[in-house]
């Protein structure tokens, strides 16, 4: 089997098949070299560098099972294991960043107060399992998850476990949609790219709306006044009083 045949490299009028480089280019070669480790390897580095798309490696892994050049089952556990592992890796980043440094980062930021960073943390004491897991499904954030996660020490059975399971399962949807699609396994990436845009877009949008109601509140409560004047107000009255 060659190279351009595992990419699914698309075929023009006379039959010649065009080549397929880049992201598929450089899993296909995993893939070649490793087998099911190699996707395994490929989903463990998508974790660590979310820019890496798993829209586009695991679809690729199924499709290179419905080939016979790797076994399904081997693809599934391996591309899972993979997952664990790039998590484990940004949960351990995220232990040693800790609270402390967190903390004193958030204190320099303009617009951004301790009390939001507070607020935060309660809420993943309450709901860190949950958050792991459907973090799992959701573009971009499944791999930034794991920071918090380790900042907060986040009990390490229970994070590999939140972490397998939701991996388990999208790794499953996207390596069986390439198995069954074959040649066609490309047509995931078109959707999920789709899907992927909406939820940055609506990220950002947060951030904004976020950052747009902070700098009205500063203002109100500023009532465009210097700092101090209020205060200074407040003590000529006090002494006019008395």
């Amino acid at each position: 089997m060659t190279h351009l045949a595992l990419a699914g490299g698309r075929a023009d009028a006379g039959g010649a098949a065009e080549p397929t480089g880049g992201i598929t280019g450089w899993a296909t070669d995993l893939m070649e070299r490793l087998g099911a480790i190699g996707a395994g390897a490929a989903i463990a580095l998508e974790n660590i560098f979310p820019p890496l798309p798993s829209e586009v490696i695991l679809p690729l892994a199924g499709f290179t099972a419905a080939r016979g050049d790797m076994s399904l089952v081997a693809a599934l556990i391996w591309t899972t294991v993979g997952s664990v592992v790039g998590a484990l890796a940004l949960y351990l980043i995220g232990a040693m960043i800790g609270r402390v440094r967190i903390r004193r980062l958030v204190a320099r930021m303009p617009l951004v107060k301790l009390e939001d960073l507070d607020r935060t943390e309660a809420w993943f004491a309450r709901h860190g399992g949950k958050a792991v897991f459907f973090g799992r499904f959701i573009p971009l954030f499944r791999s930034f998850i794991s920071v918090p996660a380790g900042v907060e020490r986040m009990s390490m059975p229970a994070f590999l476990i939140y972490t397998a399971a939701g991996s388990a399962i999208w790794n499953t949807v996207f390596v069986l949609a390439g198995y069954q699609l074959g040649d066609n396994w490309h047509l995931v990436e078109e959707y999920v790219g789709a899907y992927s845009k909406v939820v940055v877009g609506l990220a950002g949008l947060a951030v904004v709306v976020f950052l747009i109601v902070r700098i009205v509140k500063g203002r109100g409560k500023g009532g465009g006044q210097p700092p101090g004047a209020h205060r200074r107000t407040r003590g000529s009255q006090r002494e006019h009083v008395g």
